[in-house]
């Protein structure tokens, strides 16, 4: 199933395509001044639609986060961004389009399943071996894991996400390790395990969004109770408590600092790597990202038309220089 660019598309171009509600807008500029504004999205990317005024909202009515609509409009701009004016919408049937095609995606999963395995299986420690294979050697886990996104809506925001986002914190990792000459092993488990709880933290069927325990617990906390618990459910758990320890703070401390979102900073070599790795791989996919988007850009000026909120409203710079002439 193929969809339309979104970010290719240019003032004056007619789109008539399914597409996903990402988000819904209730504006208000005063009395009888509300608008409805929609975000609107496939795998490619996302547009916002023009403000729908007065009754016009009664075309949007009943329409909900999730939906698929088909819709039919023309890209138009207001004060230098994309806006989608749209002449027709309504809600498709859920089995009418597959909705997982509207979502972003990385792609094919398999070459992060090798490096990862292969590293995994690599592992001198048994017991640490085996303790990552109660989760990495189970079929539903790995499907989980390979589907989930790595955020809602910031690093890694799709399909896959979180097991392209876990390959590159291991790699970083890893290379930082042999440098410090940390416990690599260790830093790989670190690695594989820091963002489990994402799977209880998020959910993708629709869009991606948080379940209620990611939003009450967050998911630093949720992957330290599923280690806990996943070894509680085995009678000779194969890491010994000191062991389970050791992971959890590496999960628990791998945001770094409390007010960043960790429960404890780090206080071991291998937690310290472990956070620089995972910062690492999120930030860089995030100037990356921000790079890529022509919404941040006017024209072909190097430099961002305006503060990006994936990188900590910083203006992004795409220039080059030609280093052989």
């Amino acid at each position: 199933m193929s969809f339309r660019n979104l970010k290719r598309l240019v003032t004056g171009d007619r789109l008539q395509d399914p597409l996903l509600v990402l988000d819904i807008q209730q504006k208000s500029f005063g009395p009888d001044k509300e608008c409805t504004v929609l975000t609107l999205g496939n795998a490619s990317g996302s547009i916002e639609s023009a403000p729908f005024w007065g009754t016009d909202q009664q075309q949007v009515a009943g329409i909900e986060k999730g939906h698929v609509v088909q819709v039919i409009g023309e890209v138009g701009q207001y004060r230098g961004r994309r806006q989608l004016t749209v002449t027709s919408i309504r809600v498709l049937p859920k089995e009418s389009v597959d909705r997982r095609a509207l979502l972003p995606s990385v792609g094919a999963v398999e070459p992060y399943w090798k490096t990862l395995d292969d590293w995994r299986t690599a592992i001198e420690g048994t017991r640490l071996r085996a303790t990552l294979d109660l989760f990495f050697e189970d079929a539903d886990f790995r499907k989980r894991f390979e589907e989930c996104p790595a955020s809602i809506s910031g690093h890694h925001a799709a399909l896959g996400g979180l097991l392209k986002h876990v390959c590159e914190v291991a790699h970083i990792a890893r290379e930082i390790g042999r440098t410090c000459r940390a416990d690599r092993d260790l830093l790989v488990a670190g690695a594989l395990l820091h963002d489990i709880g994402k799977l209880e933290s998020y959910a993708w069927e629709g869009i991606f969004t948080y379940t209620d325990a990611g939003r009450l617990l967050g998911h630093v906390a949720l992957g330290a109770m599923m280690l806990e618990r996943r070894l509680a459910a085995e009678t000779s758990p194969p890491c010994s408590p000191e062991g389970v320890v050791l992971l959890q703070h590496m999960i628990l401390s791998h945001h770094g600092k409390l007010e960043f979102g960790a429960a404890v900073p780090p206080m071991t070599l291998e937690a310290e790597i472990l956070h620089y790795a995972d910062n690492a791989s999120a930030k860089a996919a995030s100037m990356s990202g921000a790079l890529a988007d022509p919404e941040n850009f006017t024209g072909d000026e190097p430099m961002s038309a305006r503060s990006i909120w994936q990188i900590d409203r910083r203006r992004a710079y795409r220039g080059t220089v030609d280093w052989c002439s």
